[in-house]
């Protein structure tokens, strides 16, 4: 047990702090730097601000598809969400009536995930066209235009301290990027993290979450592994990681008892724990892995499928996009 923002953080006794309905199913969710708002999608096509201080909700139109990406600038007052429209959307976030600051199709087809610099001049985009996407943060014009992966780009992050990113692709590989660089840098292929299945001619994998550990020396990659059906998606939860520097694979998180279904979430606490997020077979579960071991050291049964999480600001919370209609927050502590 170690002390975060006046609370004792104990995952073993993460509770449900509150729920909120709304009328169709959550896609994703990002509690913005201020602490004072989540933002989720849902499949209405709206951006939606729910705002803790007085449960009130806020719908948002810009968007033609589900919204899956967010980001905002630093100090919050940014907001910047990607769907799968292919349209990147910059809103004031805090307005009382916020409409779009800018509209961008960015991509052909779908954006799968976007990332803000640490701090806060570039956005990076990707999606199904196989590419990564820099954009200037604050004019929205495009910077850099990266082709390397031969396959749907799942997901992007910046490494803390620098203007370098890191992709990851349907197929697992994770390259490496810089401003103005000729190639990219091949980190590392997660092979557990794809398969081509021969029975559907068809691959399932990549990285349907990512995140940095907290130091930005290793990078955690959730998704499907020991997929035996393709088409339904069967397969177990897995969470991989990589040492970006040494460019191998460190260990492979799994659950002790196989959990069906995939990771949709992921983050590094800095009291040196993973947080991971799982919806699909065998239900919704936040899981809790120590790093150096490769099953979890405790997991929490939640109401229905996960399809996103976000950590609160303070590190005490853990916001869910539920199946089921619901945003939830759970509480880190029994405090």
């Amino acid at each position: 047990m170690t002390e975060s923002a006046s609370v004792t953080i104990n995952p073993e006794k993460t509770v449900l702090l509150h729920e909120f309905k709304h009328g169709r199913p959550l896609t994703a969710c990002y509690w913005g730097p201020d602490s004072r708002f989540v933002f989720f999608g849902a499949e209405d096509n709206f951006v939606h601000r729910y705002d803790l201080t007085n449960q009130s909700l806020l719908s948002l139109a810009a968007h033609e598809s589900w919204i899956r990406s967010f980001g905002s600038s630093p100090d919050g007052n940014l907001l910047i969400t990607g769907g799968y429209d292919g349209r990147l959307v910059w809103w004031p976030a805090a307005a009382e009536q916020p409409e779009p600051i800018r509209v961008l199709d960015a991509h052909q087809g779908w954006i799968r995930a976007l990332a803000v610099s640490p701090d806060g001049r570039l956005v990076a985009s990707c999606g199904n066209d196989m590419l990564v996407k820099i954009w200037d943060a604050l004019s929205g014009s495009l910077i850099q235009e990266c082709t390397g992966h031969q396959s749907h780009v799942y997901n992007v992050v910046f490494l803390p301290g620098s203007s370098e990113w890191l992709s990851c692709d349907l197929k697992g590989n994770v390259l490496a990027w810089e401003l103005a660089a000729a190639a990219p840098r091949e980190v590392a292929t997660v092979a557990a993290l794809h398969k081509y299945d021969e029975g559907f001619r068809a691959d399932i994998g990549g990285a349907r979450c990512m995140a940095l550990r907290s130091d930005g020396v290793q990078l955690a990659l959730g998704g499907i592994t020991n997929v035996s059906n393709a088409f339904a998606g069967v397969g177990e939860v897995a969470i991989a990681l990589v040492d970006v520097a040494g460019a191998k694979l460190d260990l492979l998180l799994e659950t002790q008892e196989k959990s069906q279904g995939t990771a949709w979430g992921v983050a590094h606490h800095p009291e040196g724990f993973w947080v991971g997020l799982s919806g699909g077979g065998s239900g919704g579960w936040l899981w809790f892995w120590r790093g150096d071991a490769a099953h979890e050291f405790f997991k929490l049964r939640l109401k229905s499928d996960g399809r996103g999480m976000s950590l609160s600001p303070d590190r005490t919370q853990v916001a869910v996009a539920h199946a089921d209609m619901h945003l939830r927050t759970y509480a880190l502590h029994g405090d």
